[in-house]
């Protein structure tokens, strides 16, 4: 799927707002997100920085990214969920702003509890990522 530059920003941006939700970032939380940056085509130091600063920047607009298209958004929020479970744990937060992301973009409340229920079980959320099918046109 090709995306436009604006929308590779906000996946970007919007995983790392919602890694910051339990206020904390674990190990495999990072590497995650440095295989998102990294595929999503921002430099390595960028996306270093970004998640080093993503706990204390609050000037960072927290409103759940809005997306092109529903399909993208799909793809996010199944990103989103393997991020929030990979501590073993959804957390409340978590799981309330992935909701707000999902009716900013008018994704099926029962569609992301059906995929909620998927991301809990998988061993190994970072080797099933939906950015790898990702390609940011710039």
């Amino acid at each position: 799927m090709r995306i436009s530059v604006l929308d590779g920003s906000n996946y970007f941006k919007g995983l790392l707002l919602l890694a910051r939700k339990d206020r904390k970032i674990t190990e495999e939380e990072k590497g995650m997100m440095r295989t998102v940056g990294s595929i999503l085509g921002f430099e390595k130091k960028f996306v270093e920085n970004a998640i080093r600063e993503i706990l204390e920047n609050r000037h960072i607009s927290a409103e759940p990214p809005v997306f092109s298209t529903k399909e993208l958004a799909e793809k996010f929020l199944i990103d989103g969920l393997a991020i929030a479970a990979s501590d073993g744990d959804i957390h409340p937060r978590e799981d309330e702003w992935l909701h707000s992301v999902a009716r900013s973009n008018h994704v099926e409340e029962s569609w992301l509890a059906e995929q909620k229920e998927t991301a809990v079980r998988v061993q190994n959320p970072g080797e099933s990522l939906e950015v790898y099918d990702i390609t940011v046109a710039y």
